[in-house]
């Protein structure tokens, strides 16, 4: 069974000067462990076929299976549930929260989720991070990480949960060009694990690490 298998998605927003159509009939296979890069000028539609594959949108038609779900079809409810559970999400400003260490920013989605014992999500967070190389910075706040430590966290707090899909929008945008490569490194490392990988990327650096691609111009899959 696909991880994602979008079915014609469609999305249509209205706007005051009318309906605009973000995504056109938009379809999608992506299978266990794939590390696939959805590319495309601004405007293509990236960000909401993201939307569409984590649930923070709906299509207007189609269908969107994700894990095992109709995530078109659950309530809003059963939607935050599932996503707490089955999406881990990297942001381009790595979005961690600067009052908690590193380690509590990991151990955020178990706590959201109750995925763990309480016992055991410490000794995860800091597994998590040893796996990404920065198990010395646990205790340190994310205005202490360099911009490369705090992305290698957001991705730890992101597979906190063993997520089966983890979705980045432009997880190397805010990156220099030799900590991008270590990011991606280590993204085509977890999609080696079994872990289904979704980038939105604008560059070429990716193209060596990548197992497929989808390419949007003006809403449909090109």
């Amino acid at each position: 069974m696909p991880v994602i298998d979008l079915h014609e998605v469609t999305k249509t927003y209205d706007t005051p000067s009318g309906p605009f159509t973000a995504l056109r009939k938009v379809s999608l296979s992506t299978e266990k462990g794939e590390f696939l890069a959805v590319v495309g000028r601004s405007g293509s539609g990236k960000s909401t076929l993201i939307n569409m594959i984590t649930g923070i949108d709906r299509p207007s038609t189609g269908e969107v299976r994700v894990a095992g779900a109709a995530v078109h079809e659950l309530g809003q409810q059963a939607l935050s549930i599932w996503r707490g559970r089955n999406v881990g999400v990297v942001f381009q400003f790595f979005q961690l929260l600067p009052t908690l260490t590193v380690a509590e920013n990991v151990m955020l989605p178990m706590d959201f989720c109750d995925t763990y014992p309480r016992a055991e999500r410490r000794p995860r967070a800091l597994a998590l991070l040893e796996r990404m190389g920065i198990a010395e910075q646990a205790g340190k706040l994310p205005a202490a990480l360099s911009g490369g430590q705090q992305q290698r966290a957001a991705i730890a707090r992101a597979l906190a949960n063993d997520p089966p899909l983890l979705v980045a929008d432009e997880p190397t945008g805010n990156l220099d060009s030799h900590t991008a490569v270590e990011v991606l490194e280590l993204f085509a490392a977890i999609a080696a694990g079994g872990t289904t990988v979704v980038m939105v990327t604008h560059g070429s650096e990716a193209r060596p690490y990548i197992t497929s691609t989808v390419e949007l111009t003006d809403g449909a899959r090109v």
